[in-house]
């Protein structure tokens, strides 16, 4: 059980976000929920299982990376120095590398990386201090191996691993700690979200996600792995194989992925 926490939750207003705020809303936690939508954000609050009072909303885009650590303080001041952050905020693609714009990498990266980056190195410095606290960082299996139509989000979650990796060397004597989560597919309006080769929402969910793990599960998943201590946890369907696959035959993965073809072809999407 995780109780009388401080966790700050990015990426809040819905989804697996969402689920993770009620999840946690109970047992003398204080949450910070955080998005760019603070009328979403509100409805989560309203809908989580806790004292308003100890719920604090702080409206955030994770491309605004000069504002971070103003918003750090804002934050630390308000509510104290959080003991677990919950870095779940991002946006995916489905676009093939040759159809997408560089502008969609650059605004992906952006969110999924530089953001975490940005928010990470300003919260750093007072958890240093505290000597205690946690980054439970949102990857995905797609930040252990990639499949077409998906380059610019699985760049973003790969880099991830390799920052939050180190992260948690150079800081392990300052207790502070990292778990990485890597999900399959999950029911959340991710795919419907994804940006197509010219930077539009795609607008419709993919067939994979809409008979993923529900966000409820995940979330408590997540919730294991942070109680256990864990450094890093996959989950999800079939896709979740892919990760023995990779280590340990990489050249049957690439032939399995391209057989199955009708699960990721894409149609024209570069508009």
């Amino acid at each position: 059980m995780i109780e009388n926490k401080t966790i700050w939750i990015t990426g809040a207003s819905s989804g697996l976000g969402e689920a993770m705020a009620k999840a946690l809303s109970q047992n003398g936690n204080r949450l910070i929920l955080s998005a760019r939508r603070e009328d979403e954000l509100r409805r989560v609050k309203a809908s989580c299982n806790s004292d308003p009072a100890n719920i604090f909303i702080q409206v955030m885009d994770m491309r605004e990376k000069t504002v971070m650590a103003d918003i750090c303080q804002t934050v630390i001041n308000q509510v104290g120095v959080p003991d677990i952050v919950i870095l779940n905020a991002g946006i995916s693609n489905r676009s093939y590398i040759v159809d997408t714009q560089y502008d969609v990498f650059d605004r992906i990266m952006d969110v999924n990386f530089f953001g975490n980056v940005a928010l990470s190195k300003a919260l750093l410095p007072h958890l240093i201090k505290k000597r205690a606290g946690k980054f439970v960082v949102i990857s995905s299996l797609s930040g252990k191996f990639a499949s077409p139509g998906r380059g610019a989000y699985s760049s973003s979650k790969h880099a991830l691993h390799g920052f939050f990796d180190t992260l948690r060397m150079e800081h392990y004597k300052d207790n502070i700690r990292v778990l990485l989560v890597c999900p399959g597919f999950v029911q959340t309006n991710v795919t419907k979200n994804s940006l197509t080769g010219s930077g539009k929402p795609q607008g419709k969910l993919d067939a994979t996600t809409a008979n993923g793990m529900t966000a409820n599960e995940a979330a408590n998943r997540i919730i294991k792995g942070i109680i256990k201590n864990k450094q890093e946890i996959a989950f999800g369907g079939r896709e979740k194989f892919g990760l023995l696959i990779k280590r340990f035959f990489p050249n049957l993965l690439t032939k399995i992925v391209l057989r199955s073809e009708k699960e990721w072809k894409l149609e024209n999407n570069n508009k």
